[in-house]
């Protein structure tokens, strides 16, 4: 168990009092410093660090090459006199990109093309939407760049044929019995 030090509960109750308004929650900072340096150590799936979106652990992408656009989501609304821009649209263009190595690139231009976009509009926030288009940006980049380990075929087992022909030689008794008999017996 890895304890928190003064820096970092300084840190999370800053960002408890910028994000929800009271940071004084002493033992809830301490559970999220602990689950924030656990989910830092052991790797997220798709996270987001400094500039860069984590894909897998051998690959990452400056947020500098990613295209961002922002529309009026869809849906009803009729005459709405405040409307914003909440539907989020990120690109990546891998042809471009100067994060990713030749197999890496070969790899993504082969499985998703040249550029691979991502939408969110599931919320009326902009900025909820904007983390929910780069999660699923980097999903569908990692769902990309994985390798599927090779198939090796196996034979069945000596146990596993002789199961099989015994349930043959049932299912062929059962079919037998179910037959009309012969008006010679």
């Amino acid at each position: 168990m890895t304890v928190a030090t003064v820096d970092d509960r300084i840190r999370v109750r800053q960002r408890l009092s910028t994000s929800c308004g009271s940071g004084n929650l002493l033992a809830g900072n301490r559970a999220r410093v602990r689950a924030g340096r656990r989910g830092r150590r052991y790797g997220r799936r798709v996270g987001r660090e400094d500039g860069w979106l984590r894909v897998t652990p051998t690959c990452r992408v400056p947020l500098a090459e990613l295209e961002w656009k922002v529309s009026r989501s869809g849906g009803p609304g009729g005459q709405h006199a405040n409307t914003s821009d909440s539907r989020v649209e990120v690109r990546f263009s891998v042809e471009a990109s100067t994060a990713l190595g030749p197999r890496q690139r070969s790899r993504l231009l082969e499985r998703l093309g040249p550029v691979v976009r991502a939408v969110a509009s599931d919320s009326r926030s902009q900025a909820r939407n904007r983390t929910v288009a780069l999660e699923r940006l980097g999903a569908k980049l990692a769902a990309g760049l994985a390798v599927e380990p090779p198939r090796h075929p196996t034979r069945p087992s000596r146990s596993a044929r002789q199961s099989r022909m015994d349930d043959k030689r049932r299912q062929g008794e059962r079919k037998r019995a179910r037959r009309r008999p012969d008006p010679g017996d």
